[in-house]
């Protein structure tokens, strides 16, 4: 039997690439270990975003192509992963408890902003990660009646509110401390205000996302999210048509001129199938959300069908991805949730918690 090294292995895992992160596994730095015992190969993977649906299979792959190397007997390969922080706007720093921040926009209203939102919240934590949703829709918070949560957070120490939760997900919301049809007569200042509130008041339990669903549009929320709000990342929610694609693209560019980097587009409502016969007919066009990313240069994350299910079960509180997580719905969502997270890990680190404070005293 011939003796095998580890450049052979290392080799053999450059063949192999990650479609989340979008590179091969020793270019990813996934790889963390590889030990080479008489034919006998031990290997060490870490991914940098939650991957419950996708490390067995991960694995396997990895065990075939490394026992496939001339001279080796048996692979053993831990796959794993590990989320950390990323870099965020230049003049700001992480939040305290909440590793990434995560905005979820749109240019108009009526796409199914928040329904993705919560969905992709579910997904992530489906997923193996930490999760909480933030409701930034001051005017229109929806995510109390999604997620099924009713009552109001608990303040212990009467400064900060404990994160309503359900599904296994933190979540605030303005929805949570006012009746569900009183109307929030505010101007401007008070919304942006009262956004920053909800975010910092709140005592959110070590986050790996947070997850922020604002209202439509680039107007205050969005400004005072891009200038004050430490963003990791940002996905852009629209559906085929052109008038909401006119306004997905502004949200884009906003995003682009902050330095926020967008980790990708969803099409909702891409595609009708008729309940009735099967019948395929893409009501609001085809292809807009593809052509977007394409011209932007940002990536199509998923797309997702007009299904009468995604209505019904945001409306009662149980969204798609708990309330059927075995359809074909919830892998879309958690391809999609997979897909961002993964850009974001192959997007610079926050490093700043791993630098000593210097501390300058006058004695």
């Amino acid at each position: 039997m011939a003796d095998v090294s580890k450049e052979q292995v290392e080799a053999a895992l450059k063949e192999l690439n990650d479609p989340y992160v979008e590179k091969n596994l020793l270019a990813s730095k996934a790889v963390k270990d590889i030990q080479v015992v008489a034919g006998k190969v031990s290997i060490k993977i870490v991914l940098g975003y939650p991957a419950k649906g996708y490390v067995d299979q991960l694995a396997a792959e990895v065990k075939a192509k490394v026992e496939a190397i001339d001279g080796v007997s048996v692979a053993d390969v831990e796959a794993t992963w590990k989320i950390e922080a990323h870099s965020v706007q230049k003049n700001l720093k992480p939040m305290e408890n909440i590793k990434n921040v995560i905005a979820v926009a749109s240019g108009k209203g009526g796409v199914g902003k928040s329904t993705t939102a919560v969905n992709l919240a579910l997904a992530l934590s489906a997923e193996g990660a930490i999760v909480g949703v933030m409701d930034a829709d001051i005017y229109g918070p929806s995510m109390p009646r999604m997620l099924g949560i009713t009552g109001q957070p608990q303040s212990p120490d009467g400064k900060g509110l404990n994160p309503m939760e359900n599904h296994g997900v933190q979540a605030m919301s303005m929805g949570f401390l006012i009746e569900e049809d009183t109307p929030m007569i505010w101007r401007g200042p008070m919304v942006t205000q009262a956004l920053e509130q909800l975010l910092n008041d709140t005592q959110w339990r070590n986050l790996d996302y947070l997850i922020i669903d604002l209202p439509p549009g680039t107007g205050d929320v969005q400004l005072t999210l891009a200038q004050k709000i430490p963003v990791s990342g940002a996905v852009i929610v629209t559906t085929p048509q052109d008038i909401a694609l006119l306004d997905a693209r502004k949200g884009l560019k906003m995003f682009e001129k902050v330095e926020v980097p967008v980790l990708g587009v969803v099409e909702n409502m891409s595609i009708h199938i008729c309940s009735q016969c099967g019948h395929e007919e893409p009501i609001f066009g085809t292809g807009g959300g593809a052509s977007m990313a394409e011209e932007s240069g940002v990536d199509l994350l998923g797309q997702l069908p007009l299904d009468i299910n995604i209505r019904e079960q945001a409306d009662s509180g149980k969204p798609t991805v708990v309330a059927m997580p075995d359809s074909r719905i919830s892998e879309i969502y958690r391809e999609i949730a997979r897909k961002a997270a993964g850009k974001l890990a192959a997007k610079a680190k926050d490093f700043s918690a791993k630098f000593p404070k210097i501390v300058i005293q006058n004695n």
